[in-house]
């Protein structure tokens, strides 16, 4: 008899997901399936793959796995995403839950039909700890030359439990996302890779936004990105302390109250579509022998 994991597309602002529930610990070498799942043409279709898994220290662990199959520390568009799916199926009854990631445990809380809160922690400065070659000392990592492809960039960098480089632009939609971001995602400046924000800042209270994420390209949304480019935009004092940022697949908030204190992050969730993956497909097919087999339901 075959064996079959039933999955769930989802998304955060554009951002999008394959959820699988692995509670049993069953599943082995997402690090090859996860390709498989986010290929949009062969499999699901995703920026991410988020792994349901059991915690000792939250109430749920949260594993992610890029569309290139690396695994990375955090995902606040997933963990929205994350929240909603656990609430929607009666895992968790709270309005606040404890999710464990590799990045530690975060709190994400209900704020409204759809919308999620999320307490994101306090963003890291320090050079070492983002990490990053570019500056020497504590920190802040802010406006340092880089030079890219025979182009001089202005660059800053703060780990939001993963790694982020903000480039602020003249017109983020004519930005060469796709030619720099690679480049600046595998700078030597980088020694774990880094997620690469686009920016153009509007006003005192909203910016805009383009994202290469590492390991997965171009998304609509990154949420971790965005409150990297409000942690970066209020350092240098052309923010307010909560303000509004504009992604390709929708508008993130970000609130940063006590410099000494976490960033929030505010935005929607969404489920789009449930349906069954078969596991012996998938295992097939991370060895090469078998195409992905998985069918819609919902």
């Amino acid at each position: 008899m075959s064996r079959s994991l039933p999955f769930t597309k989802m998304h955060g602002a554009g951002n999008d997901f394959v959820v699988l529930d692995d509670r049993p610990e069953q599943l082995r070498d997402l690090e090859r399936l996860a390709p498989l799942l986010c290929d949009r043409h062969f499999g699901i279709g995703a920026d991410q793959v988020l792994v349901v898994r059991p915690s000792r220290q939250a109430d749920m662990r949260m594993d992610i796995y890029n569309a290139d199959g690396s695994q990375v520390e955090m995902c606040a568009n997933g963990i929205r995403a994350f929240y909603k799916y656990l609430r929607d199926r009666g895992l968790v009854d709270r309005d606040e839950i404890a999710v464990e990631t590799l990045a530690g445990v975060v709190r994400p809380q209900a704020a409204g039909p759809d919308r999620v809160r999320v307490d994101m922690g306090r963003p890291v400065l320090e050079p070492a700890g983002i990490p990053t070659t570019l500056r020497p000392g504590r920190g802040p990592v802010l406006d340092v030359p880089l030079e890219v492809a025979g182009r001089r960039l202005s660059v800053s960098s703060v780990s939001m439990g993963n790694p982020h480089c903000v480039v602020e632009v003249e017109d983020v939609d004519r930005a060469p996302v796709a030619e720099l971001g690679p480049l600046l995602e595998h700078h030597p400046a980088f020694p774990n890779r880094v997620n690469v924000e686009f920016i153009r800042v509007l006003g005192r209270s909203r910016i805009r936004q383009r994202t290469w994420e590492r390991g997965t390209g171009e998304t609509l949304a990154c949420g971790s990105g965005a409150c990297a480019v409000a942690v970066v935009s209020m350092l240098r004092g052309v923010v307010d302390r909560e303000v509004e940022i504009e992604l390709r697949g929708g508008v993130l908030e970000i609130a940063w109250p006590d410099p000494e204190g976490s960033v929030f992050m505010t935005g929607p969730a969404a489920e789009v579509f449930t349906g069954t993956v078969c596991l012996e497909a998938l295992e097939a097919g991370a060895r090469g022998r078998e195409e992905l087999s998985c069918s819609k339901e919902s």
